[in-house]
């Protein structure tokens, strides 16, 4: 089990980077449970070829500050997430994109399915120090880090119509157009 502390921030994307087919990408399929939660911090996860369970939990949870968690992670072998994921639970897809802009790793998610037309492209940090001298590049949009509407959890089991309208008004984004060429193993 490994037990980390994830700092990162979440933008919003308008519009796809040209030439993204040409990254190295991964399909992603999530499990939040229990499905009872608001806002599940549980979730069992398809990563490409690798296969988790994780739980996650604000490192000061009366800040409401959601950049930097606590995540705890255990491997998983096929068997145990083929059992695992058979739990009900809210699910989404997506297509992970990973690049290299300005020193950092930029990985951007590109959902699919009901939530097709969203698309959030987030950072992470090793220190509180390359956290803190960060500067986003243009391409990402509105900074959602903090949104609880752009967490995995919350958004686990939705449709891109449940959050279009705060998008809209809050951010006016635009849904992501022709996003199911990503789909495909």
């Amino acid at each position: 089990m490994s037990v980390e502390i994830e700092r990162e921030f979440s933008f919003l994307v308008n519009e796809l980077p040209a030439g993204l087919e040409k990254f190295p990408s991964k399909i992603i399929e999530d499990n939040y449970i229990p499905t009872g939660s608001y806002n599940p911090s549980v979730r069992v996860r398809r990563n490409g070829e690798k296969y988790e369970i994780t739980k996650k939990q604000p490192v000061d949870s009366t800040s409401g500050d959601s950049t930097r968690q606590i995540e705890h992670t255990i491997l998983l072998t096929r068997a145990e997430y083929d059992f695992l994921n058979k739990l009900d639970g809210k699910r989404f897809r997506k297509r992970r994109f990973m690049y290299e802009i300005d020193g950092y790793t930029a990985e951007l998610d590109v959902y699919l399915d009901k939530l097709a037309g969203l698309a959030v492209v987030e950072f992470e940090f090793s220190s509180e120090e390359e956290m803190a001298n960060f500067v986003k590049p243009e391409f990402a949009r509105a900074d959602v880090s903090q949104e609880l509407y752009a967490a995995g959890g919350f958004l686990a089991g939705k449709s891109y119509d449940d959050i279009a309208d705060v998008l809209k008004e809050k951010y006016g984004y635009e849904p992501i157009k022709e996003v199911e060429k990503y789909a495909e193993h």
